[in-house]
């Protein structure tokens, strides 16, 4: 996945420690990277790689306005105000996938810039493939156990439409006649059974879950998202709560939509006539590893936007980042 992929943008203000002042423009977030551009001349004043940010806090500028500040080794600091819709939605979503990159890639922090071989780009390909024809695998399997399922349920049937022929002859055969009830009602030609039972499977994983990822999760508004988890299962889909509360559960018949904004946000709609519709918004650093499995699970209900065509090409990208272009002001600090 190209990591110039644009997750979010967000307007606010900087402060621009060498002339003392807060400049208004717009805070773009990409899968490895913070950048700040001014609105006028729409060029990147500050970039930040995320793996070079050692600390991302809340606090207040003059103890009134909000902010977020964004500490970089070498003890640098930004400052970053009037944010839209809220701080909490930008912060959220910024700590999400710098804790994400953290953890996915320990040794990017030593060396951001450091390329790519040939064989390890291959080696990473390979293995997000076999992940998602794995994940591919499960939800076949699931619908075999469906289909053995519905079989074993038309037997039964076809047993007790048995039994209940059979009461219903006993039930029809006159008290004179003298033999036996099943000479009175000439029987049904029985049709051959097959001898063999098929034996019940388990399901997959503990709840069929197929993969579960961290996101930052809204409902209805952006503006009162927070941090939770999404589980895809073979039967559905599950909205956590970072204390993994249940917020919702989306049985798989019941989804109407999922709309692809992005590599790396979807949004998930259930409707009902009569009252409001139940829709989720997801952003996850790791939703390229989902979406596949949704598109596979979700084949006539899912719908990629002009943001998210890059999936297509995602075989063709490399998935290493070769370092953020800077063009840096001076380190801001906040006296």
């Amino acid at each position: 996945m190209s990591s110039d992929v644009r997750v979010h943008t967000w307007p606010c203000s900087y402060y621009l420690d060498l002339e003392k002042q807060w400049l208004p423009g717009k805070l773009t977030l990409t899968p490895r990277s913070l950048k700040f551009s001014v609105d006028k001349a729409e060029e990147v004043l500050v970039g930040l790689p995320l793996s070079s940010i050692t600390e991302i806090r809340k606090e207040t500028s003059l103890f009134i306005f909000s902010a977020i500040t964004v500490l970089e080794k070498g003890q640098a600091k930004h400052w970053f105000s009037s944010l839209r819709p809220s701080r909490n939605v930008v912060f959220n979503i910024i700590e999400h996938f710098w804790r994400e990159l953290l953890l996915s890639q320990p040794g990017t922090a030593a060396n951001p810039t450091s390329p790519m071989t040939r064989g390890q780009e291959l080696m990473g390909l390979m293995a997000s493939s076999q992940r998602r024809m794995e994940d591919t695998a499960k939800v076949l399997h699931h619908q075999g156990e469906q289909l053995d399922s519905v079989m074993r349920g038309l037997e039964k049937m076809e047993s007790d439409l048995d039994v209940a022929d059979r009461l219903l002859t006993e039930l029809e055969t006159p008290s004179w006649w003298p033999f036996s009830a099943k000479f009175w009602k000439t029987p049904v030609e029985a049709k051959p059974r097959d001898s063999v039972s098929v034996a019940p499977c388990e399901p997959f994983g503990k709840e069929g879950v197929v993969i579960r990822v961290p996101a930052v999760v809204s409902q209805r508004t952006e503006s009162h998202s927070k941090p939770g988890k999404l589980t895809v299962l073979v039967s559905g889909l599950e909205i956590h709560d970072s204390s993994s509360l249940l917020l919702h559960r989306f049985e798989k018949e019941d989804v109407d939509d999922i709309k692809v904004h992005s590599p790396y946000e979807v949004s998930i709609r259930q409707r009902f006539i009569g009252k409001p519709d139940v829709a989720y918004r997801l952003i996850s650093a790791k939703m390229p590893e989902v979406i596949p499995i949704l598109e596979v699970q979700f084949s006539k209900k899912i719908e990629l936007l002009e943001d998210a065509l890059v999936l297509r090409s995602r075989g063709r990208a490399s998935p290493a980042e070769g370092g953020c272009s800077i063009r840096h002001a001076a380190p801001a600090t906040f006296s």
